[in-house]
């Protein structure tokens, strides 16, 4: 039990009610040993006697000790789930809080059923064996050397006769604990694996249904699934094993008194209340012992459940603020890349390698590549998602692993490519970087990233509820909205991943004229593969296999040709015409009297590009 002895430091803070608990026990057993006697003495004397008075006696001494150990069998079964249900919801609280705070890294390597898995089922073992498992244990241990000492102290000759069973029972449910743990651990990770795959099917049901897999994805459940059985089956059939054993055993210590206790009572050295007696306290303890295997099954279910939960407490945090960390206050916003290499973990080749880069404060950066060529990864080190490999990354002098990752990342503002709303109000999703942010500052956030005007023609306006993962709303609202919640931070650094990459053009258009505005006074990284953010960067960044292989402005770029004009003459140039059509158009609607071309023109007229 050592990954349980481990976590023996989440019940340090209910160590009075353990005792309290144990005290209780204590008591329960004490009587419980006391019963047998008095039933000796009911045949010796009562019955064989005939004493009247005895019997009625011994009936209410054996009523007030039923009722006694019923009240406190209730107080100790409340102290138990008590214990247990604390300690279940600590060791959530504990998971949850180091999964908030274990790296990108990490969470690339893991699976969401799997991490769901160990915070519920793994954490439910663990608290099932504080909360009864461990009582058991103690239970056992104090009724099983109470009833040796009594049967020893009555007749020693007996006694050992009648524990020889037990002895072999003992070896068996040993080998057994140390065997089911191990099982129990492959079905804890099959049980993970058959998680992760429901929850990826049911957010991907929409994918599902669009290229009718449906069958696919049964058949692919089922094998898992029925992994899962096989592993269950397995621990099954061990404990199947052990438990007519068990049972066997426990019949023939019976046997083994009355083969040996019969004659002595026959001979008269023997009463026989005593011998009754004597039986009376091995079927004492061969409940608890018939238990064993039903205790060692749970305890290898709670030990695997433990290495799991452990797994992810002990889990080296890679990225985090060390000590004596610098803090930003007035961040100018000055980003500087030193000889940078990424290589992300188990891959063989570097993601990113050999950057320099130098950007000013309110400079915008445009980065443009094929896909894979490193853009994000570049970007992703900003905010200190992953460490690099080599060299630095400094943010106003400052290399960002010296600094307070708190500070750090509320200083930069980040749309993801992907934009992930939680299953809550509108309004609570554009706040969630500011949690204290005013009505009037959310509106303002809404109307600078175009959002407000949709916003408000839903019936319950910002108290409107998007659904898991902002369901109910369509691409271009979601992301409108994480623009949104990007810029109510009022970052310095501002880093756009394909921010508009969900909406039409129209759309884009009005988003395009809000972040010219916001992008003001502000260091932004722009990961974009339209022409109009391209054109009006400072530098442009050209990426190919995790290098910069080309940086400069459009014009002096597409002179250069390379890398830049394959990309301007495969996916740009037809943008810059349509730009130019638009410029040209615009032009046009201001002779006519339009001051708003964007207005002039109808819905249809769009196209996405």
């Amino acid at each position: 039990m050592k990954y349980l002895f481990k976590l023996r430091s989440y019940l340090k803070p209910y160590i009075w009610q353990i005792l309290l608990n144990m005290l209780i026990l204590l008591s329960v057993t004490g009587l419980s040993l006391v019963v047998p006697q008095i039933i000796q003495g009911v045949i010796d004397q009562g019955l064989q006697a005939g004493e009247t008075a005895f019997l009625i006696r011994s009936a209410l001494i054996l009523v007030c000790i039923g009722t006694f150990t019923a009240v406190l069998n209730l107080g100790q079964r409340y102290l138990t789930e008590w214990i247990g249900a604390h300690m279940g919801y600590d060791l959530r609280n504990a998971m949850y809080d180091r999964i908030q705070y274990l790296s990108f890294t990490y969470h690339d390597h893991s699976t969401t059923g799997q991490l769901i898995n160990r915070c519920i089922e793994d954490v439910r073992a663990v608290q099932s064996f504080a909360g009864d498992s461990l009582v058991q244990i103690v239970q056992l241990s104090v009724l099983s050397v109470g009833v040796v000492a009594v049967l020893v102290s009555r007749n020693p000759w007996l006694a050992a006769v009648a524990l020889v069973p037990l002895v072999p029972m003992v070896m068996m449910t040993t080998d057994f604990g140390q065997r089911i743990t191990r099982l129990f651990y492959v079905v804890d990770n099959t049980l993970g694996d058959l998680s992760a795959q429901l929850q990826e099917n049911v957010s991907g049901v929409q994918v599902v249904r669009s290229f009718a897999r449906e069958s696919h994805e049964i058949d692919r459940f089922d094998q898992i699934n029925r992994s899962y059985f096989n592993a269950r089956i397995k621990v099954l059939s061990e404990w199947s094993k052990v438990m007519p054993t068990t049972n066997l055993l426990i019949t023939m210590g019976t046997i083994l008194i009355l083969m040996v206790g019969g004659p002595l009572v026959i001979q008269g050295k023997m009463t026989v209340g005593e011998l009754v007696a004597f039986n009376a306290y091995l079927l004492m303890l061969s409940g608890p012992v018939q238990q064993l295997a039903w205790l060692v099954n749970a305890i290898g279910e709670s030990e695997a459940g433990a290495q799991r939960v452990l797994e992810i407490l002990e889990h080296k945090v890679e990225v985090q603020s060390p000590v004596g960390a610098i803090s930003f206050t007035n961040l100018s916003g000055r980003v500087e890349f030193r000889s940078v290499s990424l290589r992300y973990r188990d891959e063989r080749s570097d993601a990113l390698s050999g950057i320099d880069l130098t950007v000013e404060p309110n400079q915008l950066i445009a980065l443009i590549g094929q896909t894979g060529s490193g853009k994000t990864s570049l970007v992703n080190l900003i905010p200190r998602f992953y460490d690099v490999s080599e060299g630095a990354v400094l943010v106003d002098g400052v290399d960002v692993r010296h600094a307070d990752l708190a500070s750090l990342r509320r200083n930069i503002g980040v749309v993801l490519q992907t934009s992930l709303l939680f299953s809550d109000t509108i309004r609570e999703n554009i706040s969630y970087g500011r949690s204290g942010a005013t009505d009037e500052e959310i509106f303002a956030a809404a109307k600078a990233a175009q959002a407000h005007d949709f916003i408000i023609k839903f019936a319950d306006g910002y108290q409107t509820a998007v659904g898991e993962r902002g369901v109910t709303l369509s691409g271009g609202q979601r992301q409108r909205i994480a623009i949104a919640r990007a810029l109510l931070m009022n970052p310095r650094i501002l880093i756009l991943d394909d921010s508009t990459s969900s909406v039409d053009t129209q759309t884009e258009k009005l988003i395009q004229e809000a972040l010219d505005q916001l992008m003001e006074g502000r260091t932004t990284f722009v990961i974009a593969h339209r022409l109009a953010t391209v054109r009006r960067a400072d530098l442009i960044l050209v990426m190919a296999d995790g290098r910069i292989v080309q940086r400069g402005r459009h014009a002096e770029l597409l002179s250069q040709g390379g890398l830049y004009k394959e990309i301007y003459d495969l996916q740009l140039r037809q943008q810059n015409q349509m730009l130019e059509d638009e410029e040209l158009e615009a032009g046009l609607l201001l002779k006519q009297g339009v001051t708003d071309p964007v207005k002039g023109r109808r819905s249809s007229d769009w196209s996405l590009s």
